[in-house]
């Protein structure tokens, strides 16, 4: 029964998706161009809010929990599993006030509506994966710029998507760069899940009337722990979460 309304709401809220990235494309080109970051800024968070409300056009539910009293004065590395792409749009959304970065393949800086120029020119990292050196230099970048202005980067260290929502083995090797240049940022996990749910058939039907959680788990202070124990910590902390 959910995949047959899948088929039938789906269009309109596949419709309403990219209706957004379309408006929302020259709303961050002035922004950008008149006022700078903070308008910039202002504009992609409203975006994603938009984003994550086509959810719910489905039928669909997204709860973000967060109780947590994060700092906003020192950087933050998020830790997140990685199920879908409708991922995103909720950790940018309730994540905003720690200006939240990303990581991202450089392909996707052509092309694409609003996600490409915000990719551009919103703060994060769009690395080559088949160049090792272009990567490092792109996250040790947007690793200067969150130790300057106490900036938080999000961090999917599965480095592909779950399409079952089964946890794979964290990787280290970004999250190690960063903390390098930061080495008194937050590490923080954040267990998402069922996202992969709404898209189990693909992007169409989507799957209607899927509830969705992204929950902010304990931090972890770096210390002088060495970086594989950290990011095996905050993988077992979401894997805990999602038992």
């Amino acid at each position: 029964m959910k995949k047959f309304l899948g088929y039938i709401l789906s269009p309109f809220a596949i419709i309403a998706f990219f209706l957004a990235l379309l408006i929302f494309h020259p709303i961050q080109w002035v922004c950008f161009r008149l006022f700078g970051y903070k308008a910039h800024k202002r504009a992609v968070d409203l975006l994603n809010l938009c984003l994550l409300s086509t959810a719910y056009i489905v039928g669909s539910s997204v709860t973000f929990i967060n109780k947590q009293n994060l700092p906003t004065d020192r950087p933050i590395i998020f830790l997140a599993n990685h199920q879908s792409l409708f991922d995103i749009p909720p950790l940018i959304w309730h994540l905003r006030k720690y200006h939240a970065k990303f990581i991202s393949k450089v392909e996707l800086t052509k092309g694409i509506p609003s996600i490409s120029y915000n990719l551009k020119h919103g703060g994060g990292a769009n690395i080559d994966r088949k160049d090792s050196r272009q990567s490092i230099a792109e996250i040790l970048k947007l690793a200067n710029r969150m130790k300057e202005n106490n900036w938080s980067a999000v961090i999917f260290p599965e480095g592909t998507r779950s399409k079952n929502g089964e946890v794979k083995s964290f990787q280290v090797g970004g999250i190690a760069t960063i903390l390098k240049k930061c080495p008194n940022a937050l590490l923080v996990p954040i267990a998402i899940k069922d996202s992969w749910k709404m898209i189990r058939y693909g992007f169409y039907p989507l799957n209607s009337f899927t509830p969705m959680t992204w929950e902010v788990l304990t931090p972890i202070e770096p210390g002088q722990t060495p970086y594989e124990d950290l990011v095996l910590e905050a993988e077992n902390k979401i894997r805990a979460a999602l038992a």
